[in-house]
């Protein structure tokens, strides 16, 4: 092993518009000694726009954990290697967190070069208010999880921001639609591209509108927080319905009510009480 410590980097790559690439960014590129990319394809694109010659390592959510090991050890060696992902700032709902978080535990520096993030792009377009928000990343497609995470969010104040890829889009927005009521959103897609656009409009207005038209292009979301109403406690029956929505998924009339006092804060056994009743109705 070397006696000095290499270095990783984090640079943030366009998320459209290559013009957004920094000129520190570039040569951060051009400096190191190899170059971790979620899609080796994609950041080789980039590369050859910019006419940059580097190793290329994949690192990605499937090989995370084997990569992140070989690339820590070339770092330990002496090596300065740069962290991208395909669009926006690694580590951001991105599985270079972990690969940051691996070089903190093995005392490896890691600087960044800012760039390009979706999240506080979108939020600026979006006129939702910005003071406090709450960045949610990609729901979960398994419907329990999902559910869970929507139903901790009902009483959530502060404007949140969530991900969604265009054939997801539809189903999202009606799921948000049925745990959040109606709120206000805009969507905001392809951003700093040809046909960027914010659409502005209440999350029932949101399913109506693709209902009837196919989303195209990659979507931020920004949704209203909970008004005061919003948040007031849940009625036993808003508890209960809950619970029924768990019992559609497959859980027991006991796991449901379990699970619906941990989303409401009401009693297990007021639920379940509830959820009893139905069964004798």
């Amino acid at each position: 092993m070397s006696d000095t410590i290499g270095r990783l980097t984090l640079v943030g790559t366009p998320i459209g518009n290559l013009s957004d690439f920094s000129p520190r960014a570039i040569e951060a590129l051009e400096t190191c000694d190899f170059i971790a990319a979620e899609d080796t394809r994609v950041t080789l694109k980039l590369l050859n726009h910019f006419g940059i010659t580097k190793p290329l390592v994949s690192y990605h959510e499937h090989n995370k954990r084997e990569s992140g090991e070989r690339l820590c050890a070339r770092l330990l060696s002496g090596e300065c290697g740069v962290l991208v992902s395909d669009a926006g700032m690694p580590a951001i709902s991105d599985p270079g967190e972990d690969l940051v978080n691996l070089c903190h535990q093995k005392g490896i520096p890691v600087g960044v070069v800012p760039g390009p993030t979706a999240v506080a792009t979108a939020l600026a377009l979006a006129g939702l208010p910005t003071g406090r928000f709450t960045f949610e990343g990609f729901l979960s497609v398994n419907k329990r999880s999902r559910r869970t995470h929507l139903d901790s969010l009902r009483c959530e104040t502060r404007t949140m921001v969530f991900y969604e890829a265009p054939h997801k889009l539809k189903y999202t927005l009606a799921d948000l639609l049925a745990a959040l009521g109606d709120r206000p959103i805009a969507l905001v897609r392809e951003i700093t591209k040809i046909h960027e656009e914010v659409i502005r409009t209440t999350l029932s207005g949101a399913v109506k509108k693709y209902d009837r038209e196919d989303p195209r292009g990659e979507f931020v979301l920004i949704v209203g927080g909970a008004t005061p109403a919003e948040t007031a406690p849940a009625t036993p029956e808003e508890a209960a319905d809950v619970a029924r929505a768990y019992l559609r998924e497959g859980m027991s009339p006991s796991e449901a009510a379990k699970a619906a006092a941990a989303d409401t804060g009401l009693k297990k056994g007021d639920i379940y009480r509830l959820l009893l009743n139905d069964k004798e109705d």
